[in-house]
């Protein structure tokens, strides 16, 4: 029996914090302009980064799964200002 990685994201649970967001980034003139890679982009496992038409990186923190990626990978520039979210909020894992 196979299990996708998609199926097992799906049984995870997300409970936004209003106006909180407990990731956003610094500068996204950085992003557009000097990160060639944007690797954020297709690294996040929850798919929190796309690419814009322009070139830039959007961020939507919903569904996010605090595991530290996009800060690894932006590392370079430090462009990714990350926090834990409140108590209460963020991502509920369903096993654990």
């Amino acid at each position: 029996m196979t299990i996708k990685v998609e199926e097992k994201l799906f049984e995870n649970r997300y409970r936004v914090d209003e106006g909180r967001a407990h990731i956003a980034i610094k500068a996204p003139e950085v992003c557009r302009d000097q990160c060639q890679l944007q690797s954020c982009t297709w690294c996040c496992p929850a798919g929190c980064y796309t690419k814009g038409d322009d070139g830039s990186v959007i961020l939507s923190t919903d569904g996010c799964l605090e595991c530290g990626t996009c800060r690894l990978l932006c590392s370079e520039h430090d462009n990714v200002e990350w926090s834990y979210p409140r108590g209460g909020y963020g991502v509920l894992y369903k096993f654990g």
